[in-house]
């Protein structure tokens, strides 16, 4: 598998579907309900998707791919366990109210983790991705690791979970208030692989997932990792951004190497505002 030529292959479909993105969400979006947790689709996201999906079938016809809105398409795995993640529109709710923050999302996977990482901001028109071991590259090159930052008055954190996660969830709340209370300020922006990006290039200090959702998750943890970001379990241990597997297993905190230490001290204190939780 040459992962440079699917880096390509990724990077051409998501400018292609960014162009159509960019073209028209300024205007009126039809925009429908999806499912029961207050989440929705548009049909700018099924147009972008069949269009990442046509040139995938065309470049790789064996692969499997599991795309946000159409679902697994190609089956068992044929060839060698190869798995595309497409997530179209990352950002549909901020699309729907008007805000201009979304990007477009691949990742390809082997045996479950990923390999490859793209993601693309149709508005600006940057682009960022990564091959596994082989280092992140954003629009003027490659990433070189998240500047030092002043942080004097606390970090400024990225917030992602779940669409499964209730508004009353305990541990989310005591995770949130927690970020409340030790960052400058907290982001929630309803594109996590957004958020993933601007760690990666050091626009932010750190992010904390809880119970994150799996099909975004791979292509944006891998940009940041190979970018110099260290990810962790929120128990400390070792983490890895695979979608499969129960959400239990996608809460992280993400962090330069330096600030990891002040996140899960973070997650900590979570944990002892609410004794009574289970595990985080």
């Amino acid at each position: 598998m040459d992962l440079e030529h699917a880096r390509r292959v990724a990077v051409e479909a998501a400018l292609a579907a960014g162009a159509v993105l960019r073209e028209s969400a300024p205007g009126a979006v039809a925009v429908h309900d999806k499912g029961g947790s207050g989440d929705v689709v548009t049909d700018l996201d099924v147009a972008a998707e069949k269009l990442i999906l046509d040139r995938i079938r065309a470049e790789f016809p064996s692969h499997r791919i599991v795309a946000e809105e159409s679902g697994v398409h190609g089956g068992d795995r044929p060839d060698g366990g190869w798995t595309w993640l497409v997530d179209p529109l990352d950002g549909t709710n901020n699309v729907a109210i008007g805000l201009p923050a979304y990007v477009v999302g691949l990742a390809l996977c082997a045996g479950g983790r990923p390999v490859l990482g793209v993601v693309h901001e149709p508005l600006s028109g940057r682009t960022w991705s990564a091959v596994s071991g082989a280092g992140a590259r954003g629009p003027a090159g490659p990433l070189t690791g998240p500047p030092d930052r002043d942080l004097r008055h606390g970090p400024v954190l990225a917030w992602t979970q779940g669409h499964g996660v209730s508004r009353l969830d305990p541990a989310a709340r005591s995770l949130k208030m927690t970020m409340d209370a030790r960052a400058r300020r907290v982001l929630q922006l309803w594109a996590p692989l957004m958020c993933w990006a601007m760690l990666a290039r050091g626009d932010i200090d750190g992010m904390i997932g809880y119970r994150a959702e799996g099909l975004d998750l791979p292509a944006g943890a891998l940009i940041a990792r190979e970018a110099g970001v260290e990810i962790r379990g929120l128990d400390g241990g070792p983490f890895e951004a695979s979608a499969e597997g129960p959400p239990e297993d996608r809460s992280f905190v993400a962090a330069p190497p330096a600030l990891v230490g002040d996140l899960l001290d973070l997650v900590a204190e979570a944990r002892r505002l609410a004794p009574a939780l289970p595990p985080l």
